[in-house]
């Protein structure tokens, strides 16, 4: 039987915690050959922290990871009896009662899906997004450069470069001005 990919619902900010304890399970039951790797969907964002600009990790499904494993009686018993793990997505234990081949209903994710979820990881990990997303018509104030503390209207947003066209006054005129998505906040 071949390793797929299955996501684990875990309680939400114990997602490293239930890794480390799932890993440290998994070698003490000497069942290395049944998984694979354990993820955490995160994706590294920028922002704007008094005056700096700072990167962070952020969580994009907060309480899951995904895991590559083998799905038999026993790798299934390991996951499911970690410390902070709720269950596996997509089969509801609390209707399976005593069924002891529960393990063998749970879906596992399809190519398609898991490859999606895994490149975003890895597209998040190699260029960070923006904490926060504009669309045209916000208000917003420059937070950072020659115009700072300027307030105004963003016309045109584009996501592609992590930049906006705002609309801001000078002098009485309204001036565009194309500013990095962490130049500028929301009003």
């Amino acid at each position: 039987m071949a390793k797929k990919w299955y996501i684990v619902h875990t309680h939400t900010g114990f997602e490293r915690k239930v890794k480390s304890s799932l890993e440290e399970r998994i070698k003490a039951a000497h069942q290395e050959e049944l998984f694979g790797e354990i993820l955490i969907p995160t994706e590294r964002v920028v922002e704007m922290v008094k005056g700096s600009r700072k990167t962070s990790e952020r969580k994009f499904f907060p309480g899951y990871i995904l895991i590559n494993m083998e799905m038999t009686q026993y790798s299934w018993h390991t996951v499911q009896e970690t410390l902070r793990v709720t269950g596996f997505v997509g089969v509801n234990m609390s209707s399976a009662g005593n069924d002891s081949e529960i393990y063998k209903k749970i879906p596992a994710l399809t190519d398609e899906e898991a490859e999606r979820i895994i490149g975003r990881i890895a597209e998040g990990s190699n260029k960070p997004k923006p904490k926060v997303v504009f669309s045209e018509g916000d208000q917003v104030r420059v937070t950072d450069g020659p115009f700072a503390n300027f307030h105004g209207i963003i016309e045109e947003v584009f996501p592609d470069k992590g930049r906006v066209r705002v609309k801001v006054y000078i002098f009485g005129r309204p001036t565009p001005v194309e500013l990095e998505y962490i130049q500028v906040s929301k009003n």
